[in-house]
């Protein structure tokens, strides 16, 4: 079965009615980025991270996977197929995609700042003197700004030994995932499919101007007459 390696980011989610909470002018909720998503911001105010978190948290319940998300998970019938994705929703999985890495961490899972092997699966709002077996505060299992990826290696692997790269609603400037593009073999053909693409095709890439719904099944179909 060809492998086939598929790098999602917030534009497959947009499309189920996740807001991104970015706003045009870099906000997040009305927050600075580093106010919300970093360990200091975490240290100068946990109430308001866990706020902030607990909202999208109650969001994601609320929305169910697209089109896309579920065209993804029927691949996996006839080709092997690993989905790396920048999101922190679990509608990959829900859609029924079996190998779903994240990058930046899962919305529904909270972790000890003591022992980060401790991993808890979490549905409900996270609050201060919620603990973990070692009596150290949970907190949101998410990769924050300027905290290592500690997924990224594997990540690295796998795009190494893609027959094909799918690229799906993202804009390919948020590093270090922007960087895996370099890691695919000269010869692996790359589809990068986003309504308003910000990367030109050329012979390895091909570029389809298409939101993630639609796009998605037409670049399987060409994977499938191209013979991949």
């Amino acid at each position: 079965m060809k492998h086939i390696v598929v790098l999602t980011g917030a534009g497959i989610s947009a499309e189920s009615g996740i807001s991104t909470f970015r706003d045009a002018d870099g906000l997040w909720e009305g927050h600075d980025i580093m106010e919300v998503a970093s360990p200091q911001g975490w240290d100068r105010n946990p109430a308001l991270v866990l706020d902030f978190y607990n909202q999208r948290r109650q969001q994601l319940l609320t929305v169910q996977p697209n089109t896309a998300h579920k065209a993804l998970a029927a691949l996996e019938a006839t080709h092997r197929v690993h989905i790396v994705t920048q999101n922190v929703d679990d509608l990959h999985e829900r859609a029924g995609s079996t190998d779903v890495l994240h990058l930046h961490g899962e919305l529904l899972k909270v972790r000890s700042q003591k022992d980060t092997a401790i991993v808890l699966d979490w549905t409900t709002d996270l609050a201060l003197g919620d603990l973990c077996s070692l009596g150290s505060q949970l907190r949101p299992h998410i990769v924050w700004f300027g905290e290592d990826v500690p997924l990224l290696e594997q990540a690295i692997r796998l795009t190494e030994s893609a027959d094909a790269l799918l690229i799906i609603g993202t804009s390919m400037q948020v590093y270090p995932a922007a960087s895996l593009l370099q890691f695919a073999a000269p010869t692996t053909p790359i589809y990068f499919i986003d309504p308003n693409p910000a990367i030109s095709p050329s012979k390895q890439l091909t570029v389809i101007a298409e939101k993630a719904s639609t796009g998605v099944p037409k670049t399987i179909e060409l994977l499938q007459a191209q013979g991949l």
